[in-house]
């Protein structure tokens, strides 16, 4: 049996939150050189990685601490929040010898590219990992939302989500012992039960393009190999 990797070329999501390790907010330095190397791990199989984070470590756009502040300024502080958490997984990255471009939704010359689809598909064509920022530069969209469509607009086989969880549960397991979990479910079953698995826009999104998605740990060591190869403990969506 061939170990090669099922896929050719995934998008990665991480939420913001998974950054934090045991701090209450912000970035725990140990814990993102420890995401660098899961995924180094992959990206020196020779599968072509692209990767967009959330900004719940350091702003929510909905959160309480936004609360006070009109929702589509909150979003855009929001987007701002997600380049810096670009920023410092390109420095992890590349402090490892992987090459690494951030690409944001919203134009800032000084610090990355602007997003432009066709130079992104040329730095993954060239083994480049690329970093998605500022979600899609518009408010009321998620950075899950944006995940889906730049994993759409990159050709990506699948978008592989890393959470807290190893999967989609039919309630939290971390609360409730009795939780049921999924091994496969359909992009119908999720918008209808109303599983916390990714925004609307974005099931609706990978739903309409047959994307599949991938929802595992990121706190299994090895964890994102595995998945990459279609063995471990995870949930597809498809």
């Amino acid at each position: 049996m061939s170990d090669a990797p099922k896929y050719r070329r995934v998008m990665l999501k991480l939420s913001g939150e998974g950054l934090m390790g045991d701090k209450d907010f912000g970035l725990c330095t140990e814990t993102v050189n420890r995401l660098a190397d899961e995924i180094k791990a992959v990206h020196d199989l020779g599968v072509q990685i692209c990767l967009v984070i959330g900004a719940g470590n350091i702003f929510r756009g909905v959160s309480a601490a936004a609360s006070t502040i009109e929702r589509t300024s909150a979003d855009y502080m929001g987007m701002l929040a997600t380049v810096m958490n670009a920023l410092a997984m390109q420095s992890a990255l590349e402090a490892k010898g992987v090459n690494t471009r951030v690409q944001s939704a919203i134009p800032m010359d000084t610090v990355c590219e602007p997003f432009i689809r066709r130079r992104a598909v040329r730095h993954l064509e060239k083994n480049r990992i690329v970093i998605f920022a500022a979600g899609t530069g518009n408010p009321f969209f998620t950075t899950d939302t944006a995940a889906a469509l730049r994993a759409i607009e990159m050709g990506a086989d699948a978008l592989l989500k890393g959470t807290q969880v190893d999967g989609v549960y039919n309630a939290d397991p971390k609360t409730n012992p009795d939780a049921l979990r999924y091994d496969t479910l359909s992009y119908q079953q999720v918008l209808s039960q109303n599983l916390r698995v990714m925004d609307t826009s974005a099931i609706a999104l990978a739903r309409d393009n047959k994307l599949p998605i991938l929802v595992f740990s990121l706190h299994k060591p090895g964890g994102f190999v595995d998945v990459v190869h279609g063995r471990g403990t995870y949930t597809i969506v498809e």
